[in-house]
């Protein structure tokens, strides 16, 4: 018989899947510290944008297995920007886990407009089309350089026409009519979307807003020429408006509101429990944030741990009547202002008295 070494043990399979989860779990632990230890040290506005995560299974479990690790930090803090820049260091810990892109700090200064797919499919149609017509239009013209001779070649591909015909002149003529044609039924069917989106939106907004609708319809929309502003002076204007204190003086008239309502009888003071913070993020979607930094309701909903941390530092501060930092700070984004024609005064009444009778038609068929 054999006898096993002092120095040696049987690994089975079950001793192989614990080693393998506790070296899972040590990488976890690694990874969260160091995200929670980079969002501390950088400010605020430098945080990345938080993505969308799929719910999976798998990405469930990690939230799940993060949770008690978050305990030891959320003990630890001491205000709720603290415990902000914990949760948010908790979801980019997790994001670099499951290998979920994250974008840059930099954000958008405008508002994107969505373009529909249908369009952008259209108007790469429209490109390629012009394209053709200007390689025929240089084929005609006498130019037979081999990547013009192939690009029609490749356009003819399928059709009866062939080079060596002796109308090729006229096939390529009508076909570039044909091109032509195709362009205006597609450039039609925009004009008609752009319509139909502006009389749609004109009419909601004459149900919800009369005066603002009369008054962009009247609006003379004058272009500004001129050199434009320097961006230093700018900021610094704005920067001075919104980044430094103001010490308001308050006026007699507080104290005479002040002595009215001594008599009234103050309410009950508002006790946070964790309930209540669980009932409020379970309400709340998924992907909305409930701050200007991104840090969603999922992930709120995903640490437990922090329900009890958020519900007694938001007492504290309701009991201190003062918000930290992180509820009061905001961006200002500098938009230039879009340079437009004038409208004629003819298009404008034309414009009202149209939207004047679809209005007056909405409104017979939603009273």
């Amino acid at each position: 018989m054999i006898e096993q070494p002092a120095n040696c043990r049987i690994v089975d399979s079950k001793d192989d899947g614990t080693v393998a989860q506790e070296l899972e779990l040590e990488h976890m632990r690694s990874t969260l510290e160091e995200a929670i230890v980079e969002t501390r040290s950088a400010p605020l506005e430098n945080r990345p944008r938080l993505p969308r995560i799929a719910l999976s299974k798998r990405n469930r479990a990690i939230v799940r297995a993060l949770n008690p690790m978050l305990v030891t930090y959320l003990e630890a803090s001491r205000d709720l920007c603290e415990t902000d820049s914990v949760l948010f260091g908790a979801t980019l810990a997790v994001c670099r886990i499951i290998g979920a892109k994250v974008s840059s700090a930099e954000r958008a200064t405008g508002h994107s407009i969505a373009i529909p797919a249908w369009r952008r499919r259209i108007e790469q149609r429209i490109a390629k089309a012009r394209a053709l017509i200007g390689t025929l239009i240089c084929f005609r013209s006498g130019n037979n350089r081999p990547r013009i001779v192939r690009t029609v070649r490749m356009a003819s591909a399928g059709t009866n026409v062939s080079l060596s015909q002796p109308d090729i002149t006229q096939k390529l003529t009508e076909r570039k009519d044909d091109l032509k044609q195709r362009i205006a039924a597609w450039g039609k069917r925009f004009r008609r979307y752009t319509e139909r989106s502006t009389r749609f939106n004109q009419n909601r907004l004459f149900q919800s807003d009369q005066k603002s609708l009369f008054a962009s319809l009247e609006r003379l929309i004058v272009s500004e020429t001129g050199p434009a502003p320097n961006q230093a002076d700018t900021v610094a204007f704005w920067r001075g408006l919104w980044s430094e204190p103001v010490n308001h003086s308050e006026g007699p008239w507080t104290e005479v509101v002040a002595s009215q309502c001594a008599g009234i009888t103050p309410m009950d003071p508002v006790i946070i429990t964790p309930d209540d913070v669980a009932e409020a993020v379970r309400r709340a979607p998924n992907w909305k944030s409930p701050e200007l930094y991104g840090l969603h309701h999922y992930w709120l909903k995903g640490f437990m741990v922090c329900h009890s941390v958020l519900a007694r530092q938001f007492q504290e501060a309701l009991n201190q009547k003062s918000l930290p930092s992180l509820f009061t700070t905001g961006i200002t984004h500098l938009v230039p202002k879009v340079q437009a024609q004038s409208f004629v005064t003819r298009h404008l009444k034309e414009k009202a008295d149209k939207a004047s009778t679809t209005f007056s038609l909405v409104m017979y068929q939603f009273p």
